[in-house]
């Protein structure tokens, strides 16, 4: 059997975090800083990622299969946790969170990346455009050529320009090994109206100056997600867990507090 690889920190209420696409568990590395005093905190390394297997690609790959990668994971996490996600993090959790309803304190989300949802809703608006253009792009161009669409639409144009080429290598190994998780976020079956029936505490949180897709997605979610505090951080960005987790880290925290 497949097992993740797993960062592990501090003791009390168990916090699961999940990482967004080409990224690893060490992009939670301040927030679980900033925890372990409270909590037991767990980051694993989704399929393809970090340290963890990539996914064998003998037929496409689910969000279910992540969660049964993860399977170690919220055992470890015991009777009742926390499940924090950020991006595509945020698509594995918000199914996960239907899987395990009787075991969640709270959700907390960064614009998860469940774009299913949108295709359903708004095949033909400008957003559902946008990200079935970037997935055609990214699944289709060279690596680098693909790499560089990648990072450049969800960081602003010139991010690739501005990356050290020592850096680049990484980021091409990144993109390349999470071309899986397309089809998850594009096919997942599960209908919006299926989280209406999620009344554990969630954070909703998004970038003012977010992608038009990562946007569409939170704003149907924000309308069937029934628990719900939703907050919009001015001038950031979707990769705002990463860029800036001196904002967002202390929203989570208070939030997680609370619940």
């Amino acid at each position: 059997m497949l097992q993740p690889a797993i960062r592990e920190q501090g003791a009390g209420p168990s916090v699961v975090c999940l990482h967004c696409s080409a990224s690893t568990s060490g992009q939670w590395r301040a927030l679980m800083d900033s925890l372990a005093d409270r909590f037991h905190v767990l980051a694993p390394d989704l399929y393809g990622c970090g340290k963890s297997p990539r996914w064998p690609e003998t037929r496409p790959l689910w969000l279910d299969d992540q969660i049964e990668l993860l399977a170690p994971v919220f055992e470890r996490a015991g009777e009742r946790f926390h499940l924090v996600g950020h991006s595509y993090g945020g698509a594995i959790a918000l199914k996960a969170a239907l899987r395990f309803p009787e075991r969640l304190q709270s959700l907390v989300l960064y614009e998860p990346v469940l774009f299913a949802v949108l295709l359903r809703a708004e095949p033909q608006s400008d957003a559902a455009r946008e990200i079935a253009s970037v997935r055609d792009d990214v699944t289709s161009l060279p690596p680098a050529a693909a790499a560089e669409r990648f990072v450049d639409y969800w960081m602003g144009a010139g991010t690739w320009a501005a990356t050290p080429e020592a850096r680049r290598t990484a980021l091409v190994d990144a993109v390349q090994a999470q071309r899986p998780e397309w089809h998850s976020a594009f096919y997942e079956p599960t209908p919006l109206e299926a989280f209406r029936a999620l009344e554990v505490p969630t954070l909703l949180l998004t970038g003012e100056r977010s992608t038009a897709a990562a946007r569409g997605v939170a704003r149907l979610l924000r309308s069937a997600l029934p628990s719900l505090d939703f907050t919009e951080l001015a001038g950031a960005g979707h990769m705002a867990p990463v860029t800036s987790p001196q904002r967002v880290n202390p929203l989570i925290e208070r939030f997680l507090l609370r619940a």
